[in-house]
């Protein structure tokens, strides 16, 4: 039996379609919104406990995505949040937003991915769409979840059903753009399938870019992350490069940024995180390495970023006394959300530089209004549940040296540069808010 394309085409016409979205993280749950809010039913999955009692009392636990849109969407009956994946023979379009993490090998983890195509393999029924979102290597539809798919459900991609790739370009915490007015890039090995899959995108997304095939929209978007981890690695080589001058990079990148053409300016910190930057350049690498060839420079942009846990370490230790031990020194760091204004942890540069400092001796803690309590890790798990510790006068002064790893906007710098006998700063947080004080400042 061919694929009904026609019966599709006039749902998509008419609006009246149906999407299930797996993994309501940060991106299922933004996107299931934008999705509901421009009239698609939406059958949120995922397995996760937690996220369904949030949801099912019309909560929610992103900044993005309001309680109140929750709720209203409920209430019309254009969500639903279940962690029976037997809904999904409902649903028109499967949207897969699972995690793509690496191993302890620093190798592709494909589970998430290959465990949910397993799972809707079970429900999959003919005239279907499934859409991964999840950021991975080039041929991870073809290789990976087509196969998966047929063989678990024995239907026929490109008879029964149809199979798109399309990745996600969240930016948490950037309030200049959301899910709806990114452009969203499109790619399907199957002139019908491109079109159902542009066709389903246009009902909620302001631009959608086609592309000819899953593989060039794979590597797009895994393109879009190697370039921001080279260049950070670009600019912290050039921040210890400078620091041996004694010029200062940020103003050197201020100045090269007032060139109008041929400068994209990119800043220096403590190393990279959140799910993307951190990872995909190994996905990249490892699926060169299978096709023969070597990254030696992304390779190298990799080392480059992880090294600068080891020049925070130094800079801190010169400051302090030259020692290589931190033994009864007692640090307080800024930060654990890897990027600012944030509550998400996930890959973020603070945790082993917390575990080198604690493992040299010192005494750590940490202040984080996003992130109150740290969440448990599969990484650094000494630090899951520990507390964010007030900023106020009295307890600044009980500390040797305060570290701004994460430069939230909420944090009182005036407060820590008048009370801190030292503040190691890895983002230039104090001098770009022109905040100066007592304590002895170091760029790092």
């Amino acid at each position: 039996m061919a694929f009904d394309l026609n019966t599709l085409q006039e749902k998509l016409g008419n609006k009246d379609i149906t999407a299930a979205v797996i993994g309501l993280g940060y991106v299922g749950l933004p996107l299931s919104y934008t999705m509901f809010s421009h009239g698609v039913k939406v059958i949120g999955l995922d397995v996760d406990p937690k996220k369904m009692e949030v949801l099912e009392k019309g909560q929610s636990y992103l900044d993005s995505v309001s309680g109140e849109s929750v709720a209203q969407a409920m209430e019309k009956g254009l969500f639903k949040a279940s962690d029976d994946f037997s809904e999904l023979k409902y649903a028109d379009f499967i949207v897969i937003c699972v995690p793509t993490p690496l191993d302890s090998e620093h190798k592709p983890d494909l589970s998430y991915v290959e465990n949910t195509a397993r799972e809707i393999a079970k429900y999959l029924r003919p005239d279907q769409v499934v859409i991964l979102e999840s950021t991975t290597y080039p041929g991870t539809m073809t290789e990976v979840v087509v196969p998966l798919l047929e063989k678990e459900s024995g239907l026929k991609c490109e008879e029964d059903f149809h199979v798109a790739f399309s990745p996600e370009r969240e930016d948490p915490g950037n309030k200049s753009f959301n899910t709806g007015i990114i452009p969203k890039i499109v790619g399907a090995n199957h002139p019908d399938a491109l079109d159902l899959s542009v066709k389903f995108y246009e009902v909620f997304i302001s631009k959608v870019v086609p592309v000819s095939s899953m593989e060039v929209a794979e590597a797009a978007k895994i393109t879009e992350n190697v370039f921001r981890a080279v260049n950070i690695a670009f600019v912290n080589e050039l921040k210890v490069i400078f620091d041996r001058m004694g010029i200062d990079v940020w103003e050197v990148i201020d100045a090269a940024a007032t060139k109008p053409f041929g400068y994209m300016p990119f800043y220096p910190g403590p190393g990279i995180g959140g799910h993307c930057i951190p990872i995909d350049p190994f996905y990249l690498s490892w699926k060169a390495e299978q096709s023969g060839q070597q990254t030696r420079f992304i390779e190298l942009a990799g080392e480059i970023n992880l090294s600068m846990r080891d020049y925070i370490l130094r800079k801190l230790s010169e400051t302090l006394g030259k020692s290589e031990r931190l033994d009864g020194k007692k640090l307080l760091v800024i930060g654990v959300a890897y990027k600012k204004n944030i509550n998400d942890q996930r890959e973020s540069p603070t945790f082993p530089l917390m575990k080198s400092l604690v493992d040299k001796g010192a005494d750590v803690d940490f202040h984080d209004s996003f992130i109150p309590q740290i969440l448990p890790m599969r990484q650094y798990p000494e630090f899951s549940g520990q507390n964010s510790v007030p900023i106020n006068k009295a307890t600044l002064k009980n500390y040797d040296a305060v570290l701004i790893i994460t430069d939230h906007d909420d944090v009182d710098y005036q407060l820590i540069a008048d009370e801190s006998a030292v503040v190691i700063d890895t983002r230039n947080a104090l001098r770009s808010r022109n905040i100066y004080g007592r304590a002895q400042v170091v760029l790092a």
